[in-house]
């Protein structure tokens, strides 16, 4: 997620607030390393707010993850 924010400019307040989650969780959830063991409802609303932004996710998520913006002109 924090690399996701990096390539919007985002700051981690920003993206709480488009996903309508708490900015405590956001913190919580990119201090683990991986894939956080959490609310999957949580993990989807930030997936699509990522993605409704232009990111891609790319590779495995626990072996090489990765992630681009896709510039939408």
């Amino acid at each position: 997620m924090r690399a996701s924010r990096t390539l919007l400019g985002w700051s981690a307040a920003e993206l709480a607030k488009r996903s309508n989650v708490g900015a405590t969780t956001l913190r919580r959830y990119e201090m683990v390393g991986g894939v956080p063991s959490a609310n999957l409802s949580v993990l989807l609303k930030f997936k699509s707010t990522l993605e409704n932004a232009g990111i891609q996710f790319a590779g495995d998520p626990l072996v090489n993850p990765g992630v681009t913006l896709n510039f939408k002109g």
